[in-house]
């Protein structure tokens, strides 16, 4: 099976000559599609820094990202734009949801930004939220959900545009353990049909619901 993911020999350096941090050194690996990787580490061993490379939102020092045959540092800032609405997902362990928002439209905003039709939009957010238990709270605003309810609205965010690729930072870091197996079982159900990377410090959630660890 061909990879969906190529990182070459990734360096990611932080601060000014004299006083630098080096985040990442010489990383490599490839990834397939289907996959449900945990990325694992110590505290301060680059896992988010490597994420963040991953998914765009920060670029390399040295070395190479090639997702989907696409070299990342190679594309102009409209086709990064374009790349980041149409190929991935992001999840983050505090929700990241807006307040003065209903949960429908928090949902809703990736395709609101890109001038999808109302209808289409409706009908997929009616679709996630079904498929995730959490159809009965679209009127209410994040801060009247439960963390679990308020994760599953994030990772229904992070699916409504349909990305190949799904990437969350420490999804469960904020739950309890019940919920933390709730939102892992998602995850693995997702990554079915698209690639899924998370990074985590749970080694039993990692071992139990991942197809393949990472370790930093």
């Amino acid at each position: 099976m061909t990879a969906i993911i190529e990182v070459k020999n990734l360096t990611r350096l932080y601060g000014e000559q004299g006083v630098v941090c080096r985040a990442l050194h010489e990383v490599s690996f490839e990834i397939e599609a289907g996959a449900f990787v945990a990325v694992m580490g110590p505290s301060g061993s680059g896992k988010t820094t490597l994420l963040n490379i991953i998914s765009t939102i920060d670029m390399p020092t040295q070395g190479r990202v090639v997702i989907d045959g696409r070299e990342t540092a190679a594309f102009k800032e409209k086709e990064l734009a374009l790349f980041r609405r149409e190929v991935i997902g992001f999840v983050f362990q505090e929700f990241n949801l807006l307040d003065n928002m209903t949960i429908r439209d928090n949902i809703a905003l990736p395709l609101t930004l890109n001038n999808i039709k109302a209808e289409t939009i409706l009908r997929r957010v009616q679709e996630l939220t079904v498929l995730f238990g959490i159809d009965s709270q679209l009127n209410k605003y994040p801060y009247q959900l439960s963390g679990g309810q308020r994760q599953r609205a994030a990772v229904c965010r992070a699916l409504v545009n349909e990305p190949k690729i799904l990437f969350a930072d420490e999804p469960t870091g904020a739950l309890d353990s019940e919920t933390s197996t709730q939102v892992m079982a998602l995850l693995r159900e997702i990554a079915k049909d698209k690639l899924v990377i998370m990074v985590t410090h749970n080694a039993e959630l990692a071992a139990e619901y991942s197809t393949r660890i990472i370790r930093l």
